[in-house]
């Protein structure tokens, strides 16, 4: 069968195809020529997650659509049923012959899509479209869909790096998880947990508030002994975070000072606070996440081993990946993602 207007296997299914006009560069990179533009085979596809935002992704399709149809791209489009589904999607994309792939929903549609191509050359964009949008705040993709795929269109491709996730067994690696943005372990894990389930409706941040809230009433504080590049600490805390991105838990600024490109990851300890010094901390990280407390200790290193007392829930952009004890370490420029151009 004709590549052109066609999909990879018969499971995708195919929507619209549109004409994409983007111009391949010596040095093997991509970058979309406005001046020099000549008709290609479709290189690229959407995969869209249709309840994504409260139902908003789908919603939203037929206008990106059309966005990509009025400024001369071509794109195919796949509709998944599930998150297994997604999965299998961005796998098969990722081996075929698509040079661009897309994630139109929210973060988790993005991190399924980082995990399938991780260790590829094909390149990732991301039209946000999810009810948190933390991953598309670090990497400053806009929310607004149409600037977002403006961006894809007129952007350039950048190195962006990822946080390997090893799951330790008797000494030694178990499994591995990947994620993009920020995770960690403890009550931060379990307000996760909660805020795609019990608190699933709940508009935004309060998902992850209200779970956090839920959680702390029976949460008991974990002995956590961590080692961050060969310095050791020990103590109990109520969570660890461990961040690519400066922001978790549809904008909870966890880590201020994270950049998703620089190959470091930044590891914030919160140790033992009543309920009503957590209450007061919630607008300062919801403003700047400055917060300069004895409570908070901060750390930047490239790996970081948790042990704990008990088994403690892991998570990486809101998604429960296992549980402790867990290594985490920054895989440098691992995924190359189609960003705005630096101004």
């Amino acid at each position: 069968m004709s590549r052109e207007g066609t999909l990879l296997t018969p499971q995708f299914a195919r929507l619209r195809t549109i004409d994409t006009r983007c111009c391949i560069v010596d040095d093997g990179s991509a970058s979309l020529n406005t001046s020099r533009r000549h008709s290609v085979k479709a290189e690229t596809l959407i995969i869209v997650n249709p309840v994504a935002g409260g139902g908003r992704a789908g919603r939203m399709q037929h206008i990106v659509a059309r966005y990509f149809s009025d400024h001369e791209g071509r794109v195919d489009f796949a509709v998944s049923k599930s998150t297994e589904d997604f999965r299998s999607l961005a796998m098969q994309a990722i081996a075929g012959e698509y040079r661009y792939v897309i994630a139109l929903g929210g973060d988790g549609a993005f991190h399924h899509l980082v995990e399938a191509a991780f260790g590829s050359s094909v390149i990732l964009g991301f039209l946000p479209a999810g009810n948190g949008n933390d991953i598309a705040e670090g990497l400053n993709i806009p929310r607004d869909l149409i600037e977002a795929a403006h961006a894809f269109l007129y952007g350039h491709p950048r190195a962006i790096d990822v946080v390997r996730v090893n799951f330790i067994a008797e000494g030694a690696t178990s499994s591995t998880a990947i994620f993009i943005g920020a995770g960690g372990l403890g009550l931060d894990a379990e307000a996760a947990q909660l805020a795609n389930t019990r608190f699933r409706t709940w508009p935004g941040v309060t998902r992850y508030i209200g779970g956090a809230l839920w959680a702390r009433r029976k949460f008991k504080s974990i002995e956590l002994d961590a080692t961050m590049d060969g310095e050791s600490w020990r103590g109990r805390v109520l969570f660890a975070a461990v961040a690519n991105a400066p922001c978790y838990g549809s904008g909870v600024r966890i880590a201020p000072s994270a950049k998703m490109d620089d190959g470091w990851l930044e590891v914030t300890l919160v140790q033992e606070m009543p309920l009503t010094r957590l209450l007061e901390a919630i607008p300062m990280v919801l403003r700047t996440g400055d917060i300069r407390w004895p409570e908070l200790r901060r750390y930047r290193c490239r790996s970081v081993t948790f042990k704990t007392d008990r088994p403690a829930l892991v998570h990486g952009d809101g998604e429960i990946l296992g549980d402790s004890p867990v290594n985490f370490e920054i895989v440098p420029g691992t995924v190359q993602i189609m960003l705005p151009r630096k101004t």
